[in-house]
């Protein structure tokens, strides 16, 4: 016990909101070695699970994030709705904020849990992500100006 003498715990869920000037910050303090970026682009973007096409888009905004792999944003009009299931799931992000909304997908007899989400009103440095739907790479197949997108789960090919 000596080790914690004169130190301090800081309990994050003890505080109803933390603000940094006028901007609440979510989950954690954001990290200032890690990096959100988002790039408009008009790449193909195709995104598909179990051979069904959830969404194709030639508009897409791409978020390149420190540790993560490429997250492909596409506009609600380009996705297929018939296959997502709305679902209770709300997350959030130090660098994006609070989900709006997060989407089950369900091909055929199987459903497959919180694929898909949205932010409607993200941080502003993510401002051109609003109201566009992403969904994990590691679980689905991204197909990129035709060819598979890689992700960090190789073993799943998404």
């Amino acid at each position: 016990m000596t080790d914690l003498v004169d130190t301090v715990r800081f309990d994050w869920d003890a505080l109803d909101a933390w603000h940094e000037e006028d901007e609440q910050v979510f989950v954690h303090p954001r990290n200032p070695y890690t990096r959100v970026t988002a790039i408009r682009s008009s790449r193909t973007v195709r995104v598909q699970l179990d051979g069904v096409v959830l969404a194709e888009s030639m508009s897409p905004v791409l978020v390149f994030e420190t540790g993560l792999p490429t997250r492909y944003y596409v506009p609600r009009t380009d996705v297929n709705f018939g296959h997502l299931v709305v679902s209770d799931t709300v997350t959030a992000c130090p660098y994006k904020g609070r989900t709006s909304g997060y989407w089950s997908v369900q091909t055929g007899d199987t459903s497959h849990a919180d694929l898909a989400w949205s932010y409607d009103f993200p941080t502003a440095p993510l401002l051109s992500i609003a109201g566009l739907v992403a969904f994990y790479n590691e679980r689905i197949d991204h197909i990129v100006d035709g060819d598979l997108a890689p992700c960090h789960d190789q073993s799943r090919g998404g």
